[in-house]
């Protein structure tokens, strides 16, 4: 079997833990050369047969791998341990004293993870156990993440969304008619603005918002870094386009084309790093005169009821974000914050920014939204719902 390593991140020796082996083999002199040639560098627990090596596995945590020799019944103890959910991932070596093309493709449709000499005479079997756990802990994370990103809207939760939504869009519409006429008033442009916005297991919706900026308002967020109330304090010194290795050198030794010019990579990544998630302006010089009142009022969030009636949200839960903001929290640290319903309001909305503090950092919003994720409940959410009336009227300019 091929013996290359895939490229996967370097684990350091100080973050390597021993690996843990089960050797089946019958041949004491095997498993003597065996300890001899890896001991020092692998825990490695021997058994004799293939069915003492299945009672064990049942009784205790999996190991790294299994190194089983094809006259121990390595076959056969394949087709055994491929054949329970609960072993089925689990890395198998099968060693042999004879290697043929036939018994590579044998044991590959068995599901074996690797084939070695017996005396393993060629391939490095440390490099490839490295691999192994390696890929099982990828593995791990991307199941997480795909559950973390299916989330389920309780009935509680979908049943109060329906029905409040429902009459108060009925009870409102009057309010709703007369806004739309003065925003038509106010400025030029449609009355409802459109934005892309991602929410609860990552889904991308458009949400409904009365419009309060002017028609170019995306145009000129661009020009607008400075302005961002979460925006990090670093050094502003004029960026050459190199990064520091490069510069020594007189040239870039990491190019990458990006919107037809070529830049350095490692310059573009310590960029993309430094940017922050979250976009806020304080006195946004975007909005028009009658957008202020409703963005004070929270007037401007009014038609999001229909997407709370549509099912795209909810009425608590953590604020659907922009694309731009969604894109920079996927990584494992944050990507939970979208296990929890999306909503119009939330945790974090009636903590500081309903009491007019302004020294809520970027990092607290995104732990709030994850606390929401979760423990959100009937309570939990009956509380912030109601904690949300005195957060309507907020002190903050944004």
């Amino acid at each position: 079997m091929n013996n290359t390593v895939p490229n996967t991140t370097a684990i350091t020796e100080q973050d390597k833990l021993p690996i843990k082996i089960i050797l089946v083999e019958k041949d004491d002199k095997a498993v003597v050369n065996f300890l001899k040639k890896f001991g020092e560098k692998i825990h490695v627990k021997v058994m004799n047969s293939p069915e003492s090596c299945l009672e064990y596995l049942k009784n205790t945590y999996p190991p790294d791998a299994i190194v089983i020799s094809r006259s121990s019944g390595g076959l056969k103890f394949l087709e055994m341990i491929r054949a329970e959910a609960w072993t089925r991932t689990l890395p198998v070596v099968i060693t042999s004293d004879h290697i043929t093309h036939g018994l590579l493709k044998e044991i590959i449709e068995k599901g074996a993870d690797d084939l070695y000499p017996s005396d393993f005479s060629s391939g490095d079997l440390i490099t490839r156990l490295d691999y192994f756990i390696k890929r099982r802990h990828y593995k791990a994370m991307q199941q997480t993440k795909a559950s973390i990103l299916d989330v389920k809207i309780p009935f509680w939760k979908r049943f109060i969304d329906v029905s409040t939504t429902g009459l108060a869009l009925l009870l409102l519409s009057p309010l709703l008619i007369i806004v739309a006429i003065l925003i038509k008033l106010d400025s030029k442009g449609p009355v409802i603005y459109l934005s892309k916005r991602v929410g609860a297991g990552y889904k991308i919706f458009s949400i409904y918002k009365f419009r309060t900026m002017r028609t170019d308002a995306d145009q000129l967020i661009k020009n607008m870094g400075s302005l961002n109330m979460y925006t990090k304090n670093t050094d502003t010194k004029q960026i050459t386009g190199l990064c520091e290795t490069c510069t020594g050198l007189g040239s870039c030794q990491q190019q990458l084309y990006l919107d037809g010019e070529i830049v350095c990579e490692k310059m573009y990544l310590s960029e993309k790093k430094e940017k922050v998630a979250f976009m806020k302006f304080q006195n946004d010089p975007r909005i028009t005169r009658l957008g202020k009142f409703l963005r004070n009022s929270s007037i401007d969030e009014l038609p999001q009821l229909f997407n709370i009636f549509l099912g795209d949200m909810s009425l608590v839960g953590n604020r659907p974000l922009p694309l731009y903001e969604a894109e920079k929290l996927t990584t494992d640290e944050y990507i939970e914050r979208f296990a929890g319903p999306g909503g119009l309001t939330g945790l974090w909305q009636v903590t500081k920014r309903g009491k007019g503090k302004k020294d809520m950092t970027e990092e607290e919003r995104i732990q709030l939204d994850i606390e929401y994720a979760r423990n959100f409940s009937f309570k939990y959410d009956m509380k912030i719902f109601f904690m949300t009336f005195p957060a309507l009227l907020q002190s903050e300019n944004v």
